[in-house]
């Protein structure tokens, strides 16, 4: 069966191309509705009713199905979105203590970085994710709150392993006729990808970057993030420093804190040697704790309140800045490191 053609995520100019048979003016409407959160055809009340009935008829506005919605008593909310092949992505919209809200979006279905500590990469991975199914998980966290101001591509999946398709939709993210949402307020997180991070320097766009570190001892890295075997932490420093030159924008360094395993003087040293060269942030991130997770036969733990401070102060004696993430959305498994349905054996 074919499917029909979606609109949501096309640009105006793309719009326009692709609805070439009506009056220009008639992309234009259609784009602003989209924008504004519209999920059908028949919200569209300035069309005619005729056009609608022909735009339905040929067209989908959206080509996923929310299949989930869950909140969590710290207002976190999770959407389930069923894709066209049955591939289930999830995004989440966060709330920080004040009154900013922050929508989280996934690029692929599944991971394929196995990263020890993440849920994510226990299902495996399944595809990268096309720019407008990208696109409409915002479009879709927009339709229940018209407030967020923030967007983080931090959710499902490795970004620059999708750049070419995540490119698509920052375009439509940022576009002024539009969502107009400023780049100042669009984070990338990575795992660590040398060739996706000198691309997104030389090809843009200058966006915040977050590079997901956790260790900055090459042995310890590797066992914890397999990635980081190709993506040594000498090359990701050095696509680092072009990055920064490129874009002029502070880096942020997350480090997700491992009870008993990098929360220790010698890796707070070493990340302070990492960053020497770098106008960076250090983001601690407790880890969020998820069901079988192992590293050398021992159980996962979150850190104590005791190892985050004491390794938070020994950064700073580095003279490092440091902040401290929050678990938001664990009651719904909407925390960071925590999205994806574990396959049952």
């Amino acid at each position: 069966m074919i499917k029909k053609p979606v609109l949501a995520g096309l640009s105006l100019e793309g719009l326009a191309e692709l609805l070439g048979s009506y009056p220009s003016f008639r992309s234009r409407q259609i784009y602003h509705w989209i924008c504004r959160g519209a999920s059908s055809f028949d919200e569209m009340s300035d069309l005619p009713m005729a056009l609608r009935r022909d735009l339905a008829e040929n067209y989908r506005v959206f080509s996923g199905t929310v299949v989930s919605e869950q909140r969590d008593r710290d207002k976190t909310i999770k959407l389930g979105i069923s894709l066209d092949d049955s591939a289930v992505i999830e995004a989440v919209i966060l709330r920080d203590g004040g009154n900013r809200k922050t929508a989280c979006l996934s690029t692929q279905a599944g991971c394929p970085m196995g990263c020890v500590f993440c849920k994510t990469g226990m299902l495996g991975f399944r595809r990268n994710l096309l720019y407008h199914e990208i696109a409409e998980q915002f479009l879709r966290l927009r339709q229940i709150d018209t407030g967020i101001s923030h967007l983080v591509i931090m959710g499902m999946g490795e970004p620059l392993l999708n750049l070419g398709e995540l490119r698509k939709a920052l375009d439509y993210f940022m576009d002024s006729r539009g969502l107009n949402i400023s780049k100042r307020r669009l984070t990338l997180s990575t795992c660590g990808i040398e060739k996706g991070i000198l691309d997104l320097a030389e090809q843009g766009p200058d966006i915040r970057l977050a590079l997901s570190l956790t260790s900055a001892r090459q042995a310890l890295r590797e066992k914890l993030m397999p990635a980081g075997r190709e993506n040594t932490l000498p090359r990701l420093k050095d696509a680092l420093l072009l990055y920064q030159k490129k874009a002029d924008r502070r880096i942020t360094l997350e480090i997700v804190l491992l009870g008993g395993i990098n929360t220790g003087p010698d890796e707070a040293a070493a990340i302070a040697e990492f960053a020497q060269g770098l106008r960076t942030v250090v983001n601690l991130i407790p880890w969020n704790p998820v069901e079988k997770k192992e590293f050398e036969g021992q159980p996962l733990r979150p850190p104590t309140r005791n190892e985050t401070a004491e390794f938070a102060a020994a950064l700073e004696k580095h003279g490092l800045k440091v902040t401290l993430r929050t678990g938001k959305g664990m009651g719904i498994s909407a925390a960071c490191g925590q999205l994806g349905v574990v396959k049952k054996e």
